[in-house]
């Protein structure tokens, strides 16, 4: 028996308890609602895309070339037919998530307008914006679902391959999968901390991923002015999330930790050491400090530690930051790392300059020394300039070989290597080469578990609306959406195209028929322009 059929049976019994109470009600319709709406809360989608997070993160651990990927979404629709797109032309959801970026929710989802990535945006936004996601990937489902419904009871009224349909009705896949979303450096204390990661694990979230830096001094990733925290505070944070996780039954929730201390120089706070070489103590070796004999030494204001047995004054900026010691920061990255590894993080976020996999395999490697399943969440950041980096690389292994490079641009010429000659060059081609390979090659050499773009969305929207009204506005006129849009649509067969349908409207249509039969209002028909597509 399917399980179509089994549901249906089951309803079937509910209904005849009821006499003729229910005599309206059609069992097998309601079966289908059913089927359509397998995920009723937010908590059943964290529990089962946990485990499908948990089950990808063993599979890795087991052959690296199942690592897993995600690009951000900064809406419920980009989600939706991000994942459509990767059912219709992978075949299979597996290894593919959604990244719900900070950035681009201070960026477009903020009530202020338009935000710098700087946790300013309102913190519901992120609960908001996972159960918006999720809305969309449900929706996706009743439409495809809808559509297999129609071809069953056409199967059966025509003597078609009835056992088929149903084949696909009970395997079929569902568009739902993980969200890693991104909380911040929390956006408060550890209190606020646990009280939004609720709300986010509530709308859907099984992964959440926790910045090292100081809550209100938040700055993008890619950015200068990161000031990060002791060991012991995000430590409490990664707790928080933790706590909330169990809180609300999902014992196998994933927590993403993330470092910026590569690139951040600075802390806000010196810890208090209890011990020799705990972790303040280990946080505190890292400060840039000038020694000192005595209080003469000492200006008004100063302050005097103890490092390693030497009276010193950490550097301490006009504005009360103070400065790390040059030179610290892979050695600050691998303990950080560590350190919330043996602390409850599952998975390591390192934010990095740029994108080189031996690079990250150098840090991950270390960390590995200590903690062998580490695994990185790494993001393929937009941020980063790809063509002239890759370029870079490739320029720079040649030098290293003794190849000639007298034909190319010098390094430092940034415009020479983004000249649309070099495309058609051999240092472009192979530049071309790794990355295409970077995700294979990192997810193999360097730990990475998870490959995202956190913004891809953002530029894709911004591109395609600049060609667009480039061409409408212009000579072009309407043959600009014509020939650009929707005629790509169609041999694409993307479901977009026909637009009343992706937005509902069958599926509306199919519950009028279910509430009302005969006197139903439809929107569909003979008549339908949806239909000469």
């Amino acid at each position: 028996m399917t399980t179509y059929t089994r549901e249906t049976d089951t309803l079937a019994t509910l209904c005849q308890s009821q006499g003729n109470a229910w005599k309206a009600i059609n069992p097998e319709y309601a079966s289908r609602m059913r089927l359509q709406n397998r995920f009723r809360t937010g908590i059943e989608i964290a529990q089962y895309t946990a485990d499908v997070m948990r089950e990808d993160m063993a599979a890795y651990d087991k052959d690296t070339s199942q690592y897993t990927q995600s690009l951000g979404c900064w809406h419920g629709f980009t989600a939706q037919q991000m994942m459509m797109a990767i059912k219709r032309h992978q075949k299979t959801t597996k290894r593919s998530y959604v990244y719900l970026s900070g950035w681009m929710v201070a960026a477009l989802r903020s009530a202020f307008g338009p935000l710098p990535d700087q946790s300013m945006h309102e913190k519901t936004s992120v609960p908001a914006l996972i159960e918006e996601i999720y809305t969309f990937l449900k929706q996706a489902d009743a439409r495809e679902l809808d559509h297999l419904f129609n071809d069953l009871d056409e199967a059966k009224a025509n003597g078609g391959d009835v056992q088929a349909v149903l084949d696909k009705i009970d395997n079929f896949e569902t568009h739902v999968v993980p969200i890693i979303a991104d909380i911040d450096a929390g956006f408060g204390n550890e209190e606020a901390t646990y009280l939004l990661a609720k709300k986010m694990i509530e709308a859907g979230a099984c992964a959440i991923q926790i910045e090292n830096q100081v809550s209100d001094a938040k700055q993008c990733g890619h950015q200068a002015g990161k000031v990060t925290v002791p060991h012991e505070d995000f430590l409490a944070k990664i707790n928080a999330v933790r706590y909330a996780f169990l809180e609300l039954g999902i014992d196998n929730g994933v927590i993403v930790a993330r470092t910026d201390s590569l690139g951040a120089s600075l802390t806000q706070k010196v810890p208090v050491s209890q011990t020799p070489g705990d972790l303040a103590s280990q946080y505190n070796a890292f400060l840039e400090t000038t020694p000192i004999n005595g209080v003469d030494d000492l200006n008004e204001g100063d302050t005097a530690m103890k490092i390693n047995g030497e009276l010193c004054k950490p550097t301490r900026l006009e504005n009360g930051l103070y400065q790390f010691r040059e030179g610290t920061e892979k050695d600050r990255v691998v303990l950080d790392c560590v350190t919330s590894l043996q602390s409850g993080a599952d998975l390591l976020w390192i934010e990095t300059e740029k994108p080189h996999v031996k690079q990250i395999a150098e840090l991950v490697n270390r960390v590995k020394e200590q903690v062998p399943d580490a695994k990185l969440v790494y993001n393929n950041s937009p941020s980063f300039n790809w063509t002239l980096k890759f370029r870079e690389q490739v320029y720079q292994e040649w030098q290293e070989a003794g190849r000639d490079l007298s034909a190319y641009p010098s390094l430092g010429d940034n415009k020479g290597f983004m000249a649309p000659e070099m495309d058609a060059t051999e240092l472009a081609a192979e530049a071309d080469v790794l990355v295409q390979n970077f995700q294979r090659d990192g997810a193999r050499e360097a730990g990475i578990f998870h490959h995202l773009i956190t913004l891809p969305t953002y530029h894709t929207a911004a591109l395609s609306t600049d060609i667009l009204s480039e061409g409408y506005f212009g000579d072009m006129g309407m043959l600009a959406y014509v020939r650009d849009v929707q005629r790509q649509e169609i041999r694409r067969e993307q479901a977009s195209v026909k637009h009343q349908d992706l937005a509902g409207s069958n599926i509306g249509d199919t519950h009028k028929e279910y509430f009302s039969g005969d006197n139903a209002l439809k929107a569909g028909g003979e008549d339908n322009t949806m239909n000469q597509f």
